[in-house]
Formats: structure tokens, sequence, C-alpha cells
């Protein structure tokens, strides 16, 4: 059978995170981090897509290939061959064979500045996950994506193992049959795979049948956060639109995280304030806007308690190591 990828990072026009100057062809920061969306080629209907780096290379120049994307799908990373080191929200994670990453959506990754190095690209959407129910009969059939670490190393057997299950699934997107049921056997494949891995790591708890209330909580509580942290900055903005008292919410977020519901929503508040300021050429003062303070004195000052310099040091500093 002929391989063909068909993958949606072909920087094609909006994708780019970065765009190319027309009068000096050097790549610039656009206002924003403007999202990388599931967008396959046409013919390809699949809502999973499997690519090498190799073949991500030979669709775009390096600068592109380097540039920094923010996500709208689940993608993992798997290193197969060479090192280097990639970026997952200013976080430099050295890859080595075995390393593999789990990138969710709102994310911003770059795959580094390193070329001798090779792995697997598998793509999804968030909804072809089977999804996390609350029915204890169904629990057994999912696996939560929010409790899977970012980054996992594997040992040579168990990057033997996941590297042939990609390459199934790499082949199976290839075959000759309804689109429903190559759909089902990915999502499936897909599901053992998400599953081996929470296995790996210890995520796997077959002996929690429920989830508790707590967690339900929590996890509502944090779908919120992302959707409106950059309007609500106080715990009671959540807890009356989530109808919980102040005390239940901090309470689950303790349970979950290990930390208040205030330190949560700064936690959030803060990454996007990084994200910014190292990916756009957005002033201080727009940045500041943007993530809901009146003032830019105000975020300043929030941002050096929450990181330990100010935003221009901040920026100054990553954008030097880039």
């Amino acid at each position: 059978m002929k391989d063909t990828f068909k993958t949606n990072m072909d920087f094609s026009g909006s994708l780019l995170a970065e765009k190319v100057s027309p009068a000096t062809g050097r790549i610039t920061r656009s206002a924003g981090i403007p999202p990388l969306s599931y967008r396959p080629r046409a013919p390809y209907q699949l809502d999973l897509e499997v690519f090498s780096v190799a073949d991500l290379r030979q669709r775009g120049s390096r600068e592109k290939v380097q540039a920094t994307h923010r996500y709208e799908f689940h993608a993992l990373v798997c290193i197969t061959r060479g090192t280097c080191t990639q970026m997952v929200d200013f976080k430099p994670i050295l890859c080595a064979p075995g390393t593999l990453l789990l990138l969710r959506p709102g994310q911003a990754h770059n795959y580094g500045r390193d070329d001798d190095w090779d792995g697997w690209n598998v793509l999804f959407r968030p909804e072809f996950v089977l999804p996390v129910s609350t029915l204890p009969r169904d629990l057994r059939l999912a696996v939560d994506m929010d409790r899977l670490p970012e980054h996992i190393v594997l040992d040579r057997d168990h990057l033997q193992t996941v590297t042939d299950s990609i390459l199934q699934m790499r082949e199976d997107t290839q075959l000759d049959a309804a689109l429903e049921d190559v759909q089902a056997l990915l999502r499936h494949q897909l599901h053992a795979l998400l599953t081996r891995l929470a296995i790996l790591q210890g995520h796997q708890r077959a002996h929690e049948p429920v989830i508790s209330p707590a967690l339900q909580r929590f996890k509502r509580f944090q779908q919120l956060v992302e959707e409106n942290f950059a309007q609500w900055h106080q715990v009671t903005d959540y807890a009356c639109q989530l109808n919980y008292t102040e005390k239940s919410l901090a309470r689950a977020v303790e349970a979950a995280m290990g930390t208040t519901a205030k330190a949560f929503i700064a936690a959030r508040i803060n990454l996007e304030a990084k994200r910014l300021l190292v990916h756009t050429d957005l002033t201080i003062a727009n940045i500041a806007d943007k993530l809901g303070f009146e003032e830019a004195t105000n975020f300043s000052k929030f941002f050096k308690r929450e990181t330990g310099c100010t935003p221009a040091e901040f920026r100054q500093r990553q954008r030097a190591s880039l």
C-alpha cells in the first residue's frame, strides 16, 4: 500500500502562529498566538492522523516547523531517534528515544531548534476520545486525558510496543472501508494506547469505579476557569456560577490539585500572560487589557508576584533563549 500522509500541519495561511514578512521573508510574531485547528487536507476525513516528524519537515521550511503553535486538538509526540529540546508552555523538555509528550488543546508548543531527531505525531480531535462518564458501568470505557501526564519516558520494550501501536493506526488510516468503521477502529486503538499509558503511569484506578463529588466539582471549576479566566479573577465569581459555596469549591480544588482555588486561577492567568509575552508583540498594556486588568501596573505587580520578575524582564529572557 502506498504511504501517504495527509497532515493538517501544512503551514498554510492562518494556521501559522508566526507569519512570514513579505518584505524580509523572515518569521515575525503575530498580534496573538493563532490557534492551530485540526483541518486535514481533503479528501481525508478521519478524526485522527499519524505522520512522522520527517514528513512534517518536508512540508515547510525549518523556520515554519519551529514556529510556536497553540493547538485546538490533542497531540502525542513520540521520539524514536536522536535528541532534542522541545518547549511546552515555556518548560523545556529534553527528549530522547522513549520520550512521549501528550499535548492538550490550548497549550503552546514548539519542536525546538534541533534537527537530528525523528519520531511520530498522533493528532486527534478532543471529541474523538471516548468520554469520561459519571456512570459507574461506563467508566472502564473511558480514559481521562486530564489525568495523564504531559511527559512520559518509556523504556525500550514499552517504546517498541507504543511505536507498534502508532504504526498500526497509521496503516489503518489507509484502509479501504466505510468511514464509520475506520473511525470506530481508530477510536478503539487510541483508547487502547491511552489506557496502556495510563497503566504505565499508575493513573488507571480499577478499584475506584465512581468519580467522587469533589472531583466532579473540580472538573466543572477547571472548565469554567479555562473559559473565563481573562474576565473572572475572583473565586466568588466561579462559586456563584457553579452554585457552590466557596468552602466546598476550595476543598475540591485542594483535593484534586493540592492548591487553593485562588492560586489555580492565578496560575492560569499567569500562563496566558507568559504565552502572550513570548509569542506576540503586544505591549504590556495590551496584554493587561486582554487578561482583564484595568491598569497595566496592576498586571505587572500580579505577574512579578507570580513569576518573580517583571513582564518585560520575562519577555527579554525568554526571547533571548529561543
